[in-house]
């Protein structure tokens, strides 16, 4: 079992908000404005982070606390009109295609004595969301979890005979046609106001790969790239202005969000890369190990014809040094000519994900895995022994790097790095040019990272105890997502001269505790 919150300090369930409360402190005898905007027919255009997505699943208490929902509640004081959701059949959060479960179920914490018991588990119980059930629309909220910016623009993204490959469950619900887009969909209900939050799956699917699919920079064919890849930055400005331009066709105006980094998220930031933390005796024990490895591999790359001195170079650099008390773990990457084994010490700034085994790097994993047989071989050095080749490989292979699908290196951050860089210039430069507000959710997130304030507590990034983030480590909690909304309505009042109200973000809940789980 994977035992996510090994790094986090004990839990009190009193601090865990379970249900949120939705009245929002107005002002009384305060005369609210919409100024230059028109908020009589709004819809919200984006991935999971519109539709209310929290806790690895959609479903229903979420999609109420959705930032657009939480928005529309605002909008009503000056003139909004209703605002509707494809709204799920149930809070348990799976889908069914065809009666067969497709989906998880959502996240929550179950109490064992009175203490959350961890990891997170799915909630019990057969959900009641069938794909097949088309939804009667139009729904204001077009948020579709999963899509990626050029998903927006895809032909048959809603068709059923689509799936699982080519279409989206979600959007399969309440799609208009077989062959419309989420654009032309949310468009075509002609809004008079908009929001648009899109560009995080097209480098999240990779980050939570641990970088496993391809940078596609270069690439200006979407249609040939895979669920884990990057888009390509010239793709997304080509359709990011697309979607700028169809939805502001005949708007009053709209609100554009950017794209916060993935280091500011729990996913990434729960499991620190040096927690491999060791006593003086076993930190003594793997210097040794690793001066073993060297060695090896020196008399090795002697044995092929390598020079005695550029062998030892070479193999140097596995001379490991590990300390009493924390250490970094170790990592796998591509062999190469000057890195031969194919594994190094995590550097600062790189990333374990939160799905990591943790009771495997207890284990060895990240380290060395030692069998009694490479114990033996050990031993034979110690006695000033010479091992066989079987036996030195026994030693080589002992070294239990961690998989690249556990963690992010330095490439793979600055691959991620570049192409949100580059979407966020576009983001910024596009909401200039018209006249649109602008949501700096990046600087949000860096804030919420260190701690920010609000009327009652402070909310943090810290997974499940900081209430900022809920049970998946990526999406928002109610909480959060009131945080999102408010920040929403100071760029709107500062763009449009309105002045809507903020919400009571103390007032929304964060993670749920139930004991129903399987």
């Amino acid at each position: 079992m994977k035992n996510y919150i090994k790094y986090l300090p004990f839990l009190a369930i009193g601090l865990l908000s379970c249900e949120p409360e939705f009245d929002d402190a107005i002002e009384e005898n305060e005369v609210y404005t919409p100024g230059e905007a028109d908020f009589s027919n709004y819809v919200s255009l984006g991935n999971s982070l519109t539709a209310g997505f929290a806790d690895n699943a959609l479903y229903v208490q979420g999609q109420e606390n959705s930032y657009p929902n939480i928005l529309a509640g605002q909008f009503e004081l000056v003139g909004g009109g209703e605002f509707t959701q494809p709204l799920m059949a149930d809070n348990l959060g799976g889908l069914l295609l065809n009666g067969t479960q497709i989906t998880n179920n959502r996240l929550v914490l179950s109490s064992n004595a009175g203490q959350p018991v961890i990891p997170p588990t799915p909630i019990a119980g057969t959900p009641q969301t069938e794909v097949t059930n088309k939804l009667s629309g139009p729904f204001n909220n077009m948020g579709v979890p999963g899509a990626k910016s050029y998903h927006l623009v895809a032909p048959g993204y809603g068709a059923a005979a689509g799936l699982p490959s080519q279409a989206n469950p979600y959007f399969v619900r309440f799609s208009t046609s077989e062959t419309t887009t989420v654009l032309a969909d949310a468009a075509a209900q002609n809004p008079s106001f908009f929001s648009l939050w899109i560009g995080n799956n097209d480098i999240l699917g990779y980050a939570t790969s641990g970088g496993t699919g391809e940078d596609q920079a270069g690439n200006l064919d979407p249609s040939t790239y895979g669920g884990n890849d990057i888009t390509d930055p010239n793709v997304f400005g080509g359709v990011y202005t697309q979607l700028i331009n169809e939805m502001s066709a005949n708007a009053s105006g709209g609100v554009v969000y950017n794209i916060p980094n993935v280091t500011d998220i729990p996913f990434f930031t729960t499991v620190p890369n040096n927690a491999l933390v060791l006593d003086a005796a076993t930190a003594g024990s793997l210097t040794g190990f690793f001066q073993a490895v060297t060695g090896i591999f020196t008399q090795g790359l002697i044995q092929q014809g390598v020079p005695p001195a550029q062998a030892q170079a070479l193999a140097a650099q596995y001379a490991i040094t590990f300390n009493e008390g924390p250490n970094r773990f170790l990592i796998d990457v591509p062999a190469t000519q000057t890195n031969p084994l194919g594994f190094r010490q995590m550097q600062e700034g790189e990333l374990l994900l939160l799905t990591i085994n943790q009771g495997a790097l207890a284990q060895g994993y990240g380290s060395v895995a030692l069998s009694p047989a490479v114990l033996q071989v050990l031993g034979i050095l110690q006695q000033g022994g010479t091992p066989t080749q079987e036996q030195a490989q026994l030693v080589l292979g002992a070294v239990n790097g961690i998989d690249d699908k556990d963690a992010l290196d330095s490439s793979e951050l600055s691959a991620i790095s570049n192409a949100r860089l580059s979407y966020n210039s576009t983001i910024q430069s596009l909401a200039q040019a018209n006249g649109l507000a602008f949501v700096d959710v990046d600087a949000l997130l860096q804030s919420v990272g260190q701690g920010l304030s609000f009327p009652g507590g402070i909310i943090t990034s810290d997974f499940v105890t900081g209430g900022g983030f809920s049970l998946d480590g990526v999406h928002l909690t109610p909480r959060g997502y009131a945080l999102v909304a408010n920040e929403t309505l100071k760029a709107i009042n500062l763009t449009y001269g309105s002045n809507l109200p903020e919400v009571n973000v103390g007032e929304y809940g964060t993670i749920s505790l139930s004991d129903n789980v399987n």
